[in-house]
């Protein structure tokens, strides 16, 4: 599946928003991902979880992140013939729940719709290897990094965006009074 291609589905599940956003980093930005809009559309999503799953080989389990990752982990795993399980926080800290449990030496993909820093994958990953996993790499719908790999172990994508964001001092968008919202699940910092 090529860029357009994805950029497409995530403009037809309104999944890219325009406006003035505050990222959970604390940042300002015009331009806000919403995987969540993806899942509502089984159809679409399903087309871009196979696409991400046809990425990697050689997957015990998929995990990702609560809440944004649980439904694409179901999705991938489903496509690479595995089982998957998600990390939760648990006063504030990510955790296996749920009596999930890790075999030591076990494959694991990471998934994220959106990776940005790469925090809550870093948190979830560093969970996994406690138990002993292999993280064999990462897979995103959306990799806003600006072209770099976070993380310690292979980061593909289904797309790329160069999304600018600046400080609250510096935002453009604050400076013409643009009313600003945090869309998302997690606070700002």
């Amino acid at each position: 599946m090529d860029e357009k291609a994805v950029l497409d589905i995530l403009d037809r599940t309104r999944a890219r928003l325009e406006g003035h956003f505050r990222y959970t980093s604390g940042r300002h930005g015009a331009v806000y991902i919403q995987g969540a809009q993806v899942f509502q559309h089984a159809e679409m999503a399903e087309k871009l979880c196979r696409a991400l799953a046809g990425k990697f080989s050689g997957v015990d389990a998929v995990i990702g992140p609560a809440v944004g990752a649980i439904l694409m982990s179901y999705e991938v795993s489903r496509h690479l013939g595995c089982r998957n399980l998600f990390v939760e926080r648990e006063n504030g800290v990510f955790k296996l729940r749920r009596n999930f449990s890790i075999t030591p030496g076990e494959r694991i993909l990471m998934v994220e719709d959106v990776v940005t820093t790469g925090g809550s994958v870093k948190e979830a990953m560093a969970v996994c290897r406690e138990h002993g996993a292999e993280i064999i790499g990462v897979g995103a719908l959306v990799d806003r990094t600006g072209g770099a790999n976070p993380f310690d172990v292979l980061f593909e994508a289904l797309v790329r965006l160069d999304i600018p964001s600046w400080t609250e001092e510096e935002c453009p968008l604050c400076k013409e009074g643009i009313p600003c919202v945090k869309p998302g699940s997690r606070p700002a910092v």
